[in-house]
């Protein structure tokens, strides 16, 4: 998860016009974290999030590594922070428009 003024979410962005939801999520996920080696072991199923108090609605993806550090290549101007944390550390950190995420996460996980 990663950590703005705005408080806590999943790494996302917006979609250029040369791609769909799916490559930007790949994207989006790539450079917020700077890990290279992300898998996406459900393919391009995904959810969206309540929307935002600006309205904005954000789909996620569930992408996996096997990596336990972030590099240092992520921008630290974009974000205060980055950890990983479990399902339940996850709950108490994300704001509750994010709850159906977590909740898909953890039932799609479980079920893998």
């Amino acid at each position: 998860m990663r950590r703005a003024a705005a408080g806590w979410d999943f790494p996302n962005g917006l979609i250029r016009t040369d791609e769909d939801e799916f490559k930007a999520a790949q994207r989006e996920a790539a450079g917020e974290t700077g890990l290279a080696d992300l898998d996406f072991p459900f393919g391009d199923a995904h959810r969206q999030a309540l929307p935002s108090a600006a309205g904005k609605v954000a789909s996620y993806y569930l992408a996996e590594t096997e990596e336990e550090e972030l590099p240092e290549t992520r921008d630290p101007k974009r974000h205060d922070e980055w950890r990983w944390v479990t399902f339940d550390e996850a709950e108490d950190l994300l704001p509750p428009r994010l709850a159906v995420i977590l909740d898909w996460a953890r039932a799609t996980i479980a079920g893998f």
